[in-house]
């Protein structure tokens, strides 16, 4: 073969993003966020009200029902970003991981804080 009919790849440039797209960008993935974790802590009381008057132990009757509500929190995840009008199309797989895994962190957080709390009020 000839140095002539090797064919030169065309170089593909990144586009660059100016300042004003990153901060977009930013605010956009800290709107995602907050919104995870809020439903999250929704989930969280829901759960602990849907779930019957804990024991002395801190459990439940209806701890399914509990982390079934937490499933569908992720599960409507999509849905709520839509109605609050974010663009959920460039996201990826991680992306979604990760936003189920903060409404999972925050439901449990808020879960457990409630039936501690109530715990720890019942009178021995």
């Amino acid at each position: 073969m000839s140095e002539g009919a090797l064919e030169e790849k065309p170089v593909v440039t990144k586009k660059v993003k100016t300042r004003e797209d990153k901060q977009a960008d930013h605010i956009n993935r800290i709107k995602r966020t907050l919104s995870a974790c809020l439903i999250g802590i929704g989930a969280g009381i829901l759960s602990y009200i849907s779930g019957g008057i804990p024991n002395t132990a801190g459990l439940q009757d209806n701890g399914l029902l509990a982390f079934m509500i937490m499933l569908a929190g992720i599960v409507i995840q999509r849905h709520i970003f839509l109605l609050l009008r974010m663009d959920t199309e460039k996201l990826g797989a991680k992306d979604w991981l990760y936003q189920g895994f903060m409404t999972f962190a925050f439901w449990y957080m808020s879960w457990t804080i409630l039936l501690t709390w109530f715990v720890t009020t019942i009178p021995a």
